[in-house]
């Protein structure tokens, strides 16, 4: 599966965005799609993740309450839809794929990636 996420932008604080992940070469509803994000300087983080078998989600601390990922497997899409976003959310974003059946959390479970798009959050 080869996957592109898009939607970045840069925003301000407590504005909402909404990334979305498209699949090719496969299906969403076959992969369990994640959500990671790089700040400057940091490593990248887990955001949050879909399995594909229960469609069952989970969430980074960090993010929860504000963030929803979603799955159109007409669309073959996955988004993430950011709320009242803060500064600190500011990072690349990435979704990638995974063959696991439970909702891995650490990158190393993730085989395929998409190239990243950039959100910014201005204070």
């Amino acid at each position: 599966v080869q996957l592109q996420a898009s939607g970045g932008g840069l925003v301000q604080a407590g504005d909402s965005l909404r990334l979305s992940c498209a699949a090719s070469e496969g299906t969403v509803s076959t992969y369990t799609i994640g959500w990671f994000r790089q700040a400057p300087g940091k490593e990248r983080e887990f955001a949050a993740v879909i399995s594909w078998a229960s469609g069952r989600t989970y969430y980074a601390d960090s993010v929860k309450g504000r963030f929803t990922i979603s799955r159109d497997n007409a669309k073959n899409l996955v988004y993430l839809q950011m709320n009242s976003l803060k500064a600190e959310d500011t990072a690349v974003y990435y979704c990638a794929a995974s063959r696991f059946v439970g909702s891995p959390r650490d990158e190393r479970e993730f085989a395929y990636w998409g190239q990243g798009t950039q959100v910014t959050v201005s204070s």
